[in-house]
């Protein structure tokens, strides 16, 4: 029975993959294609979110740091040397290090805390990082920013889409295997039951240091194509507003699901999209923050465990129907 439902889930990957492959060729529109770029970076950022969210129970407020990190990392690269892929290279290799080295420094300083200390310390590391940022303009101009070049091989939009596209892909795969190893394992028996965790002989603090590091790491990528696709960064990276949009991105997709941040990604990106276009035919959908807040509230209350959760549950609950309906047959 696994194996069946593992080969229909591949299945259907493989068909929205194939989906994403081709519509370049079958819907050429300029605008479309940044638009699915943009929701293949934030998925990327969504689902490193719910690593910590989703699998390990921490909430973070501070998520946007490692995102800037990767935004500014790869902008100061290409701005002070030679917009080449060597030097590309060397931006995504030092935004790893980097990403890994303080997540692990902000790990060992806050998660020994209890969940709300973890997310007021977090964010508070990351208004150090937007205070710095804006403070040290020599190398980052404040808030007014700068552009950069881009090597040859990313100035093509369609080029591009690809890029983000199987990183998306390989992203996915690497978490999916990382949370269901036994380590992944461990980090939801962590957040199901900390306690009971512990008593079991298990490091509480080194399993979560890991799940911050990973997590920290993947931001940090979807921070660096998020810079190239703009070819411009500024403090904004910094921003709360980041981190809350993986935060609403894993919660309308479905908390602990990783297609569920992809969902949820989509879904943003998109409403976005369209309240931001209806703004052109009436000004009431000028304030398409009020419609998109409508939008969420009515996810949460029909969808509590989210899009993808939600549909799980149902799916679960039949068939736990029919298990129990077979049983008792045989039983008879």
């Amino acid at each position: 029975m696994n194996v069946v439902r593992n080969n229909r889930r591949t299945s259907i990957y493989l068909l929205v993959a194939g989906f994403l492959i081709l519509l370049p060729f079958i819907y050429d529109s300029r605008t479309m294609l940044i638009l699915f770029t943009q929701i293949f970076i934030f998925a990327i950022f969504a689902m490193s979110y719910d690593i910590l969210l989703g699998y390990t129970g921490i909430v973070s407020f501070g998520h946007a740091m490692f995102f800037g990190i990767g935004a500014y990392t790869v902008g100061v690269f290409m701005k002070q040397l030679d917009a080449t892929a060597t030097n590309f290279i060397l931006a995504i290799l030092l935004t790893l290090l980097l990403t890994a080295v303080l997540s692990c420094f902000v790990g060992l300083l806050t998660l020994r805390l209890k969940s709300h200390f973890y997310a007021m310390l977090t964010m508070a590391f990351a208004g150090l990082f937007l205070v710095l940022a804006e403070k040290w303009r020599t190398i980052t101009y404040g808030n007014d920013g700068f552009t950069f070049r881009v090597p040859e091989f990313l100035k093509d939009r369609t080029d591009f889409y690809f890029i983000c596209l199987g990183t998306m892909i390989v992203v996915f795969v690497l978490l999916t295997r990382f949370t269901n190893s036994p380590l992944g394992r461990v980090l939801q028996a962590i957040r199901e039951n900390e306690q009971r965790t512990e008593s079991l002989g298990f490091s509480i603090i080194h399993y979560k240091i890991i799940a911050s590091v990973v997590s920290g790491m993947m931001a940090g990528i979807a921070g660096i194509l998020y810079a190239i696709s703009l070819r411009f960064v500024n403090t904004s990276v910094f921003t709360m507003d980041i981190t809350l949009d993986a935060l609403l991105m894993t919660i309308i997709g479905g908390v602990g699901t990783l297609v569920g941040a992809i969902v949820g990604a989509g879904i943003i990106e998109f409403a976005h999209h369209w309240l931001t276009e209806l703004a052109k035919v009436h000004w009431i959908f000028e304030r398409w923050i009020i419609f998109f807040g409508i939008i969420y509230i009515l996810v949460v209350m029909f969808f509590p465990s989210g899009l993808v959760g939600t549909l799980r549950s149902i799916r679960f609950g039949r068939r736990g129907k029919k298990e129990a309906k077979a049983e008792h047959k045989a039983a008879s």
